[in-house]
This record gives structure tokens, sequence and C-alpha cells, in this order.
């Protein structure tokens, strides 16, 4: 623990989200005269900034890095820290297991807390504040659960929970008065309206959806992308180009050899584009339409059908023949005209 002078305020770092939760955790600390600093956890797996910046029909949401917009908003540095090495480990062995879909959020919590507690013991910071509130997720704020987080990151009574610290034991900041703990909060269940009525008082009328998660982890459809991934490679494994390119595109399986990944309009087949030297590609000549690429080992026959199926997927699905250029990850390319499949031959069991 950092040891300041009696006249130094405390030092805080407070995990941000960019949801409306840290803000305001971070805030009513911040009142209390600390000094607050932020620290957001890169995984990869962040719901934010891509697909919204990429798809066309996204063009009107707001692309911004709502991490970095709340630090803006209060006024305090940001630290970013890349994890997704580190990650895979809390994905892909959770010791609490997942919720309903491949979110870990249990084992996910406590290693963004046991990060942060190796950040403040490196740096000189005296505690850790998170805007979590008991009883707002089923699986990592429950009453039961809470307490886990605190002891298996290590950060033990370190950990500050501003927004719902009336339901919980004192912690360290508490019991040393580095803040008033009358003047912290009582809020607990999935209704937002309290924090939306704080946030209101504050003057914060522009933030991110306070109901809405920011990992693609509690996605059903990605999280079965994920799990269509690893079945497929034999290996639970996976880099941060494949966690990019499971939130891109219409994902079909026509056998077990071979995934398409088929662009939905031009902003995904321009940035698909860019993934051309790793895969082989397949793009409409005659007609419009968007570009594929082939994830696996597709045999010349599967060359065929994708091809098929990515003139179905074209302007040309109902003409006699569509010329599709196919290109290997060594820019050598041919052309193959075929008949677009029809639609009742597109399987339901395809779509992944």
């Amino acid at each position: 623990m950092h040891e300041t002078m009696s006249n130094e305020p405390r030092k805080a770092i407070a995990l941000i989200s960019g949801g409306l939760d840290s803000m305001l955790a971070a805030r009513l600390v911040m009142d209390q005269g600390v000094h607050v600093e932020g620290i957001n956890f890169f995984t990869g797996f962040c719901v934010e900034g891509h697909t919204h910046a990429i798809r066309k029909k996204d063009r009107k949401k707001q692309k911004r890095n709502n991490a970095l917009w709340v630090a803006e908003q209060l006024g305090i540095k940001l630290h970013i820290v890349d994890v997704i090495e580190e990650y895979k480990q809390v994905l892909l062995n959770p010791v609490h297991g997942y919720g309903q879909h491949m979110n870990p959020c249990l084992d996910c919590k406590g290693f963004m807390v046991r990060k942060a507690y190796e950040w403040i013991q490196a740096n000189g910071f005296d505690f850790i504040i998170t805007g979590e509130v008991m009883g707002q997720r089923p699986m990592s704020q429950r009453r039961d659960t809470m307490p886990v987080v605190a002891r298996e990151s290590g950060a033990g009574d370190l950990l500050l929970r501003p927004l719902c610290a009336q339901h919980l034991p004192a912690t360290l900041p508490e019991r040393e008065g580095w803040v008033q703990r009358e003047k912290l909060l009582d809020f607990h269940g999935r209704s937002r309206k309290p924090q939306m009525a704080l946030a209101k008082q504050y003057g914060f009328s522009d933030y991110a959806q306070p109901a809405g998660g920011c990992c693609f982890l509690t996605d059903a459809n990605y999280s079965a992308k994920l799990v269509d991934l690893w079945k497929a490679r034999g290996e639970r494994d996976y880099t941060f180009d494949d966690i990019i390119l499971l939130k891109i595109g219409r994902h079909l399986r026509p056998s077990p050899g071979f995934k398409m990944i088929i662009a939905r309009e031009e902003g995904e087949s321009r940035f698909l584009a860019g993934y051309r030297y790793r895969y082989t590609s397949l793009d409409p000549q005659s007609h419009a339409g968007p570009l594929v690429l082939l994830d696996g080992n597709p045999a010349a026959d599967d060359l065929q059908l994708a091809a098929r199926i990515t003139a179905r997927y074209s302007q040309g699905r109902d003409a006699e023949t569509v010329d599709i250029q196919v290109t290997d990850p060594q820019g050598t390319s041919r052309t193959l005209t075929v008949s677009p499949i029809p639609a009742s031959e597109v399987l339901p069991e395809w779509h992944v």
C-alpha cells in the first residue's frame, strides 16, 4: 500500500469500462477529494468501436471509445492496458465457469481487479474503485460472489464499490477515513433508475446505454461462432484477428473443412480485403457482390460450392451464371463460372 504524506490526497485507480456505473463510482470518490485515475483493460472482446465503424447501417452510431470518453468527462487520466494474451486463460479455463454463453464473468471480474491491484502496487496508489452494484449481474455481482472477487484477486479490502458500499462491510479506505462511508451509496438490483437519476444530478446527459453489456462473449451469436471456430480447428485457442473476424460478416460452414465469411455490405467488403493475405478470397466479377473469405482447407469441390454460394449472395443470384474470382493468399487468381446455388439449398445448419 502506498504511504502518503498527511497533507497529500489519497490516490485510487478506477476500473473504467465506458459505462455509466464506473463513471458514477469514480465521480463519487473524486468528490471526496481523492485523486482518481482510470484504467481500462483491453481483452479484444469489447463491443464498441469495431462494427459501428465498419458497417454502413451503423454509420449514425457513435464511434467513440467510451472508456476514453468517460475519462474526458471526468477530467482524469486513463491508462489503457492490453491484456489480450493474459486474458486467454480466463476465457479458456474459467475456475467459476461460464454464464449463459461464453462469458466467464466472475473470473473476468477477478482478473480485472487482480490486474488493478498489481497496478496500484507498482504505481504507488492506495486503493481500487469499481462500478459494481449488488444484484445487478447474475454471475459476478451477487452478495455471495462479490467477496470472492475481493479475495481471489488479492485486493481484499482495498477494493471499494462506491455505488453499493452501504450493503457491504466497510473497506480499508472507509475505516481509515480516506473516504466517508456515509457519502457512499446503497444501490442494488437490476434497475438503473438510481444511476440515471444520479447522472442527471451530476449533469451527465450523454453516456453509454446503462443496461448494455460491453462484451461480445455475452452475445449468443458471437459465442456460437467462437465455439464453432474451436471445434473446426480442434483446439481451444484464438488470435486477435480471430476475435475481430468473428464480429464481421455472415458466417456459413457448408462443410466441416471450411467456413465462409461473407461481407454483408460494402464497408465489410473493404474491411475483409485487408485479410486477403491470410485467406483464400472469392470476389464476384460479372455482378456486384460481397467479398468472401474462406477459413480452413477447402478442396476443389469445396471451392465450387463456395463460389456458387458467393454467387447466391451477389446481384447475380437470379442469373444463369456468375463469374467468381478466386484468389489464394499468395495472390494467384483464377475465375470460376458457376450457377448460383438456389436459396432452398442454403441449409439452415450452415449458418454459424
